[in-house]
């Protein structure tokens, strides 16, 4: 069965499923967790699913720049151009020492400030989500013991809001008044909390139909929830309405404040 998802996407699922796999090697016995000079945790699993993507990508894509969260930490900050990939090996980690299963793999390339494909791996809940600008989104299974089967990938689309109201999706430990406030504004029937970039993929699955966002991202833990969202119909942008661009040198590829929404 021939797949849908490009090659290169497909690709990049592989790579993030196979991250995932180690970093759910350690999921039950989490020996070591340090604190980074931002006060966010950092473990082995972050490390060693970090260096995996790395080597695959510069095995798949040589050459292209590769932001990536803990090498960033590090200081190695790679010029990114107008190509190049952005990696949150594990987005998440006060989810994964939490032991909730809200946590995931991050890879998007980025072409001219603009996530055109992606995937987000949730290890421990066995789903994928890749989206590919030219081809849509899809979710696919990701069981720890099996390759990704990247022919059964089912497409997904965002929803028009329902009559009844809006599903919104916040942050599991970052949801704050500004949030509140702002939700205030919309007809919000009910509210889903979520961790990681998860947030992103429920909206693109029609599970959810807003997620704003008052607080600190990084561009790594954005964009590849972008792209699944955005392939699935939906849109990502600041708070003024403009799109969500990357490479933000200038701000410590730092983001504004943004909102993701499904269909309007």
């Amino acid at each position: 069965m021939s797949t849908p998802l490009s090659s290169l996407a497909g690709e990049l699922g592989r790579i993030a499923h196979d991250a995932g796999r180690l970093i759910l090697k350690h999921y039950a016995d989490v020996s070591e967790v340090r604190t980074k000079t931002d006060s966010s945790p950092v473990t082995k699993a972050d490390e060693e699913a970090e260096a995996l993507i790395l080597d695959r990508l510069d095995k798949l894509e040589p050459g292209v720049p590769v932001i990536a969260e803990e090498s960033v930490a590090k200081g190695h900050v790679p010029t990114p151009g107008e190509r190049f990939f952005l990696v949150d090996p594990l987005d998440g980690t006060k989810e994964f020492l939490q032991k909730n299963g809200e946590f995931t793999v991050n890879i998007a390339l980025i072409e001219q400030g603009r996530p055109v494909a992606g995937v987000v791996i949730a290890p421990a809940k066995a789903r994928a989500f890749v989206g590919d600008g030219k081809n849509g989104a899809f979710e696919l299974a990701a069981p720890e013991d099996l390759p990704l089967e990247i022919a059964n990938a089912q497409r997904i689309r965002a929803r028009k809001p329902p009559s009844s109201g809006l599903v919104a999706v916040v942050s599991r430990t970052h949801r704050d008044a500004k949030t509140e406030q702002y939700l205030a504004a919309y007809p919000v029937f009910s509210m889903v909390a979520a961790g990681s970039s998860l947030k992103f993929c429920l909206v693109a699955t029609g599970e959810a139909d807003l997620y704003p966002r008052h607080g600190t991202t990084m561009e790594w833990d954005t964009a590849a929830g972008q792209a699944v969202l955005e392939a699935a119909g939906g849109s990502v942008t600041t708070l003024e309405g403009v799109p969500l661009i990357y490479g933000k040198i200038a701000r410590g590829f730092g983001n504004p404040y943004f909102v993701a929404r499904g269909l309007s």
